[in-house]
């Protein structure tokens, strides 16, 4: 569970190179591309560019390299040739990177051209709520203080957070302990310690937080059909706080931004 600082350097190798992939999405104009197409895309930059393991193919039988939910799709979505992504859709991918034997996990929603003020708000409050997770880790701190901490941002605005799936330790495994869940109490849960590695990834709905998986044995929808948005990072409990290892450039200055709005 522990992670040496070597180790933990190579696992923020492994997040830099995924970091690297989500900033080539963020460029890609995603509107008429299937997202089977999307999928061989990232499979080249992983393998050809970046010489590494796209660690979710093979996994568990799955047989693609990301995962692509869109709008009631909470997650685990398969890629498909006929999975088109229209402009208004929301869609999330979930990769995993594998570099030097250590795995980095990271999942973005993203808005295709211009979409409802609804579902822009939804994407907009998923992501502030995994950094409000990310912002709750410490040395000392418990497990229930990440989840409280999402959950009470999520019912701010009026969301709810999916309970079935949750974050995990992660390192030469993709699913490590501890399990991180989204939701719970403050000052509950393992305490955690400097060197521990894991999956901040809430998953918030517009409406109820019932989930059902489809017949592809795979793709988990809301129940209501309502949208729903997920961000996720690999974050490091450090000496001083929190180390988000799959950064990317633009995130830079979010940690210090949240400090004037959280007690």
């Amino acid at each position: 569970m522990i992670k040496t600082p070597a180790q933990i350097a190579l696992m923020a190798d492994a997040g830099r190179l995924l970091a690297q992939v989500f900033e080539r999405l963020d460029r890609t104009a995603l509107a008429g591309l299937s997202t089977l197409q999307v999928d061989t895309l990232v499979e080249r930059q992983i393998v050809d560019e970046l010489a590494a393991r796209p660690a979710s193919k093979g996994q568990y039988g799955f047989g693609f390299v990301l995962n692509a939910s869109i709008n009631d799709e909470v997650c685990h979505g398969v890629p498909s040739a006929t999975r088109v992504l229209r402009p208004g859709d929301i869609v999330n991918f979930d990769i995993t990177l594998e570099k030097h034997g250590f795995i980095a996990d990271s999942s973005k929603t993203y808005v295709v051209g211009v979409a409802s003020a609804g579902a822009q708000a939804l994407v907009q409050q998923a992501y502030q709520a995994l950094w409000q997770g990310i912002y709750a880790v410490r040395p000392g701190g418990r497990l229930g203080d990440i989840g409280a901490a999402i959950e009470r941002h999520a019912s701010a605005h009026g969301y709810s957070v999916v309970r079935e799936y949750c974050g995990h330790g992660i390192g030469r495994d993709m699913h490590e302990d501890p399990q991180v869940l989204h939701y719970g109490r403050p000052g509950t849960g393992l305490t955690l310690r400097e060197g521990m590695v894991f999956t901040i990834e809430p998953m918030l709905n517009q409406g109820g937080r019932g989930v059902r998986t489809l017949a592809d044995g795979w793709t988990v929808v809301t129940r209501d059909q309502t949208l729903s948005a997920q961000f996720e990072h690999t974050v490091a409990v450090t000496a001083e706080g929190v180390r988000v290892l799959t950064l990317r450039a633009d995130e830079v200055g979010m940690l210090e931004a949240l400090r004037p709005a959280v007690p």
